[in-house]
């Protein structure tokens, strides 16, 4: 089985991490030689405004449905976009999680999307 990585993708895209997130990924992702620069894009973080004060929070799975319907499946049938990475991150929200203290889990799909001709 061969290693797979980020160069093997033209765009690698989460649902909403927001731009808190999204620079937390970056962080972590140059630590373990992950280097995203140029071809990640987060949903969230696309489609709120830093003036809106919003820095994460939509709903990932929104998010992520909005962008791929309304700008990344034409990026892909123009050729823009030949192989992409698509992370439907978001979280598992329960109204009382938060206020018994506890965690809240994340969740991720991983699909890979790819221009055939």
């Amino acid at each position: 089985m061969e290693d797979i990585g980020a160069d093997d993708y033209d765009l690698i895209v989460s649902g909403d991490l927001g731009t808190f997130g999204s620079e937390m990924l970056s962080e972590l992702g140059k630590k373990y030689g992950l280097d995203l620069e140029g071809r990640y894009l987060d949903c969230g973080a696309s489609i709120y405004r830093e003036e809106q004060g919003f820095s994460c929070g939509g709903s990932g799975a929104g998010c992520s449905a909005v962008v791929l319907a309304a700008e990344l499946l034409s990026r892909i049938e123009r050729g823009d976009v030949n192989r992409m990475l698509f992370l439907a991150t978001g979280a598992l929200m329960s109204p009382t999680s938060g206020m018994q203290g506890e965690s809240i889990p994340g969740i991720a799909h991983a699909v890979v999307l790819e221009r055939r001709d």
